[in-house]
């Protein structure tokens, strides 16, 4: 079955659809039954061991919420970095200390939840729900563009009145292409970024003639192709590169 032809449905379409978490978790243990555990609640997880390796992923993707360890070592690497970020994406702590005011000042930044240890694994992914859920209300549950809008709880896509009949795959890339609005992406780019693998650029390719067919029966076209460079979406007017 090829990625592109996968139809959203039940626990399927949570995992294709999953966000995107980061785990800085240095105790070996926790950290691979958390992304295992979170994997398969469809959620699409990077587990690392120590803050700078947590920096090196925050500089190349995007997350929708980080959960830390403060005993993770080069912490404050991963603190200072999260001002830079265009989205900040919420702070999931675990942690001894008892207090959340207590825990701003040790990592240097604003934190959303902590659970205390020893904890759960079970704690901790109830708590990465609300937290999501609480992003999602906040956020109106969705990404808009113009007249083109997703549904983030219920993972659809819409232009004006009319809903997209978008496959799993298909939702992925546009949603990303959305986040990024008015940003330059080349194949190899969406690629890496969206399923985080060198995916062959032919079928980035596919899924792009297929998402222009579907959202730009409307018009203004919002898709548009940089020959050479990549795809952007927005108005027509090639943004820089």
């Amino acid at each position: 079955m090829r990625v592109d032809d996968v139809r959203p449905t039940c626990h399927e379409e949570r995992s294709r659809y999953g966000r995107r978490l980061l785990a800085a978790i240095p105790e070996p243990g926790l950290r691979r039954s958390l992304a295992a555990r979170l994997g398969s609640s469809g959620y699409l997880v990077e587990a690392v061991g120590t803050g700078a390796a947590a920096v090196g992923y925050l500089g190349e993707r995007r997350f929708d919420l980080i959960i830390v360890d403060m005993d993770i070592p080069d912490l404050w690497d991963l603190a200072h970095h999260r001002p830079a970020l265009v989205e900040r994406p919420p702070i999931l702590c675990v942690t001894s200390c008892e207090s959340l005011d207590r825990l701003v000042p040790e990592i240097g930044t604003e934190v959303d939840d902590y659970v205390t240890k020893p904890c759960r694994v079970a704690e901790l992914l109830a708590r990465v729900q609300v937290l999501l859920r609480a992003g999602n209300a906040a956020h109106g549950s969705g990404l808009r563009h113009e007249d083109l809008r997703l549904d983030e709880i219920v993972y659809q896509a819409w232009r004006g009145e009319r809903r997209l009949d978008v496959t799993a795959a298909e939702y992925r890339l546009l949603r990303h292409l959305l986040l990024n609005a008015g940003q330059v992406l080349s194949k190899e780019q969406l690629a890496w970024q969206v399923w985080g693998e060198s995916r062959a650029t032919n079928t980035v390719e596919r899924l792009m003639s297929r998402l222009r067919q579907k959202v730009d029966r409307t018009r203004p076209a919002l898709i548009h192709t940089r020959r050479g460079f990549g795809y952007w979406l927005g108005d027509e007017t090639a943004p820089k590169v």
